[in-house]
């Protein structure tokens, strides 16, 4: 269908201004009198629509549409649609209600893109930021059930737990990172300093320092005359470790090493292992096709190293392999998960089975978050013991020196 640019008054009398798709201009111009807006001029344009009517004021900072807005979402149009109420009126109702002026634009462009005919999925698919493969694929299944409003509150709960799971890690990985920092910062100041005005003392003593204290000066030394470089150095290494990890190769990489790393890295892994299975569970028990359900969830995980294992499990069912089969080539499950797995393919409840295994999984990222200062705090003790045993010997054994060669004289 032909695009249209149109200018029009609303009751206020404001001028709004965008494009909206249409097969005639007559068309358009009934859509915006349903708005409320009095059409002033309407033309054919090769513009794409907008996401509704704006205003020719400038907005400095656009608003995004976030996780919490879609859960919203998710969760009224269900009630709407289970209270019978039309798709067209329910969408309505929710850009109305709609407090995220993003969010809103969102809706309206839905509604305009349904009002031409689309499908809801199709409607969607054109927010692509804002509607993830998985939810799209999800609604299609809706409508080719009839099972729209049990779909939505399905995805309302998916929503909802990979809120929390993303909350629960960053929960785990914030304690470890400030005290890393912190030590940092302690360093630093150290270097800058404590040690520069010890080494102004023990210079006018004129004796031989012990080997900790010539290097712990050294070092300080070299920060003072280099930081510059050491700054540069550091912004440059941040800077590069995100150009890496933005590729696809890079970020491959990374989300298997974070996967190994002391403490954390099983959190990361069990995080999204539940995510997997939670959501893979959800495709299943909706209708979607295995091979889709496993396309679908593994969008999810939020890693790239375990979905490209559930591509390879994808592939494996694909030549023929059974589901316990393609999980045990994965690689990525204990044998307690691939029992289960085997227990629902031969009872055909495999995704009663797998939404046990995304419960286990979060019950034990659960776990681990509660005992996690209990885990680290043995590592962090002896690392701050190491780091002030070597200052307090690189400080103090020239004064214990100096203090025996003082009562021989």
């Amino acid at each position: 269908m032909p695009n249209y640019a149109y200018k029009g008054r609303s009751s206020g009398g404001a001028l709004m201004e965008g494009v909206l798709e249409g097969a005639t201009s007559g068309a358009v111009a009934d859509t915006l009198l349903a708005r409320g807006l009095t059409p002033i001029e309407i033309r054919e344009t090769r513009q794409q629509a907008t996401t509704g009517a704006k205003s020719s004021g400038f907005a400095l900072f656009k608003p995004k549409v976030g996780h919490l807005d879609l859960m919203l979402f998710s969760r009224q149009i269900h009630t709407l649609l289970k209270a019978g109420v039309p798709i067209m009126r329910a969408l309505n109702g929710l850009q109305d209600a709609a407090v995220n002026p993003a969010m809103k634009e969102v809706i309206g462009d839905v509604r305009e893109s349904l009002e031409a005919g689309r499908e809801l999925s199709a409607a969607l698919a054109r927010h692509p930021k804002v509607f993830p493969p998985f939810y799209l694929s999800m609604v299609r299944v809706g409508e080719s059930t009839g099972m729209l409003d049990e779909i939505f509150i399905r995805l309302f709960d998916h929503l909802d737990f990979e809120r929390f799971m993303s909350e629960q890690v960053k929960t785990a990985l914030r304690y470890p990172s400030f005290v890393i920092i912190a030590m940092g910062l302690a360093m630093v100041v150290i270097n800058i300093f404590v040690i520069p005005a010890f080494a102004k003392v023990y210079k006018g003593f004129n004796a031989e320092l012990p080997f900790l204290t010539r290097l712990l000066i050294g070092f300080s030394d070299f920060m003072l005359a280099g930081w510059p470089y050491m700054l540069v150095a550091l912004v440059g290494a941040v800077f590069g470790f995100r150009a890496w990890v933005a590729t696809p190769k890079g970020r491959y990489q990374w989300d298997g090493i974070a996967m190994r790393l002391p403490i954390a890295g099983k959190i990361v892994r069990k995080a999204a292992l539940a995510r997997f299975s939670r959501s893979f569970a959800l495709g299943m028990r909706s209708g979607v096709p295995i091979m889709q359900a496993l396309t679908n969830s593994a969008q999810t995980v939020g890693n790239a190293y375990i979905t490209r294992a559930i591509e390879g499990m994808r592939e494996n069912v694909e030549r023929g392999e059974s589901v316990l089969r393609a999980t045990i080539g994965a690689g990525i499950f204990t044998p307690v998960v691939m029992q289960m797995v085997a227990v629902g393919e031969e009872s055909g409840s495999l995704d009663e089975m797998m939404e046990e295994i995304g419960q286990m999984y979060q019950r034990e990222v659960e776990y681990e978050l509660k005992t996690l200062g209990q885990q680290i705090e043995p590592i962090l003790i002896v690392c701050l013991g190491v780091m002030v045993l070597i200052v307090a010997l690189g400080i103090f054994l020239p004064m214990w020196d100096l203090g025996k060669v003082a009562l021989k004289k």
